[in-house]
């Protein structure tokens, strides 16, 4: 059994999503003690629990230590079963977050495709939002050979929650490598403003606070002002369409929060990344090593930023799979990602 702390690295609930995808992956049982120990509620809470209660059920696995916050997980994974699936978080928590748990294991070499419906939040902050798992992360899976449909039925926002997105995901026999070095030109800017619930002039000072800014910098921008069910909610999203795939960023509102400082927000993330000229947003890094891990080839990525997500995911990853790996570059500055050339 693989033994794993919690603590490690950022301390977060990545280690956990990583450890029980790459334990159904590999048919390796791993303890996780320290649990979250980074964070101010440390342990499982409800979306980590649906993540560890989703990855159990699809990898007919015994587990214990499933409980909110529970400390330690001990995971045994048995053969990965495609087919439907609805898991519901039973908060807001992040959908999106929970797909990540789960997507892997269901495509690699599963010979069948699998649909889910997952409930909890899709615009919740410190996870990837909806729009930018459809835009950005699925571009760049599509990159390696992993098919993945995605919608989304209803929003869901924190605290309320409430929403829930439909994935299709197709069997996939292999993965291809990538060479992502350098940054095509940014042929234009999209993306929306969005309110839910909330008067409109919120969505509409936010796009253009954001548009006067990157027109500035020369960018050919056109933002959608959109008002949605449900909520209350504000989300806006920025995508810059350049090669290999669009790279989507996305800031959230929250109560007390001008629409001025969501704007900023987004700015804070997307102008870094447009001074690095690098091709792969620091977000998109750490969710591209973990399939590229299994793919056929060495794979090489430039990164606008190394973060901690990074490297920690790079850390349990090297737990359960013996393959070269590295990073060069300090957290905080552009970096390289080089991933060796022989398979699983």
């Amino acid at each position: 059994m693989i033994e794993l702390d919690g603590s490690m690295g950022e301390g977060g609930g990545q280690i956990l999503r990583t450890s029980l995808a790459l334990s159904l992956i590999t048919q390796k049982a791993f303890r996780l003690s320290n649990v979250r120990a980074n964070r101010s509620k440390p342990g499982l809470q409800p979306q980590h629990l649906a993540g560890v209660r989703a990855a159990a059920t699809i990898g007919n696995a015994k587990v214990r230590g499933d409980a909110v916050g529970s400390r330690e997980v001990i995971f045994e994974p048995g053969p990965v079963t495609p087919g439907k699936y609805r898991f519901a978080i039973g908060t807001a928590g992040s959908t999106s977050l929970l797909l990540h748990t789960i997507y892997l294991p269901l495509a690699w070499k599963t010979g069948q495709p699998s649909e889910l419906i997952l409930e909890g939040g899709t615009h919740v902050s410190t996870s990837p939002c909806f729009h930018y798992l459809d835009s950005t992360w699925r571009g760049y899976l599509e990159l390696l050979g992993l098919r993945i449909k995605l919608k989304m039925l209803r929003p869901g926002f924190y605290p309320r929650g409430g929403g829930a997105i439909e994935a299709s995901i197709q069997p996939a026999e292999r993965i291809a490598a990538v060479n992502l070095t350098a940054r095509g030109r940014i042929k234009s800017v999209g993306g929306f403003a969005a309110v839910a619930g909330l008067p409109d002039h919120i969505a509409r000072r936010m796009a253009r606070r954001v548009a006067v800014r990157l027109r500035e910098r020369g960018l050919d921008v056109q933002l959608a002002v959109e008002e949605w069910e449900g909520g209350p909610g504000v989300v806006l999203a920025v995508a810059l369409n350049a090669a290999p795939v669009p790279t989507m960023f996305t800031a959230l509102g929250a109560r007390g929060k001008p629409a001025e400082a969501v704007a900023d927000e987004l700015l804070a993330e997307v102008e870094p990344w447009l001074d690095a000229d690098a091709p792969v947003d620091p977000h998109s890094a750490d969710q591209l090593v973990l399939p590229l891990m299994l793919a056929d080839g060495a794979s090489e990525y430039r990164v606008s930023a190394v973060t901690r997500h990074l490297t920690t995911n790079i850390a349990v990853i090297r737990n359960f799979i013996d393959r070269e790996v590295s990073v060069d570059g300090d957290e905080g500055a552009a970096g390289v990602v080089r991933i060796g050339g022989h398979k699983l």
